[in-house]
């Protein structure tokens, strides 16, 4: 199943490789982890997000990535325009042209107020964790990215995730860290400085984001 899966992926990993060849070390990590998130959405599951800084902004990015089309359009199912339309004919016709379809990604650190009274109130180390719990279902998947693999509130997430029965990816460094021995695929990239690291770790997700909208937007998913 794998091999049948990579075969169809080649286009995609074959390009990311090209262009950054450092990450050739990394192919089957790189794979697995878009496995691990292409089964949570067949299975109509959800990814969960988060990351500190810089990495904040990568999970609000690759959330914005799969809630809207990225390369290839995303109308909505002939069924759901019917249903529109009948809800309400001028409004519904509307949207049928504008909504497009997503698969459902959730950042973390999306969520201020909630966030900042869980810090004040609790504990910021467990802000992540408490999400975790909150949103997350057995199923889902939870992407942590820290450069270290040792952001605290990315471990207790990690760790509130798998007892919840959520898959955890690793997004980090060279290193790995903590997070690389909890997770369930670790993607580790070559390089120990923060912002080299950060700046591997947008294609990775580029990647992912474009194999998941071919398999369920392409010509071939119908």
């Amino acid at each position: 199943m794998k091999m049948q899966i990579e075969k169809r992926l080649s286009v995609h990993i074959d390009r990311l490789l090209s262009r950054y060849s450092k990450l050739d070390c990394i192919r089957t990590a790189i794979l697995d982890a878009y496995c691990v998130l292409e089964e949570c959405f067949v299975r109509d599951k959800k990814l969960l997000i988060a990351g500190n800084g810089g990495s904040a902004a990568d999970s609000e990015h690759i959330a914005g990535e799969l809630m809207k089309q990225f390369l290839i359009s995303r109308p909505v199912p002939a069924e759901y325009e019917e249903r529109l339309i009948a809800a309400d004919p001028v409004i519904g016709a509307e949207l049928a042209e504008n909504l497009e379809q997503g698969l459902m990604a959730v950042p973390l650190t999306a969520h201020e107020a909630l966030a900042t009274a869980y810090i004040n109130d609790v504990n910021a180390d467990s802000v992540f964790a408490q999400q975790l719990y909150g949103y997350g279902r057995s199923g889902d998947v939870f992407l942590g990215i820290s450069t270290s693999g040792n952001s605290k509130n990315i471990l207790n997430a990690t760790v509130a995730a798998k007892a919840g029965g959520i898959r955890v990816i690793g997004l980090t460094g060279a290193n790995g860290g903590r997070l690389a021995e909890l997770a369930d695929v670790a993607v580790k990239v070559p390089e120990t400085e923060t912002y080299m690291i950060q700046e591997l770790h947008l294609p990775i997700y580029h990647c992912w984001c474009m194999m998941l909208e071919e398999r369920f937007f392409g010509e071939s998913s119908s």
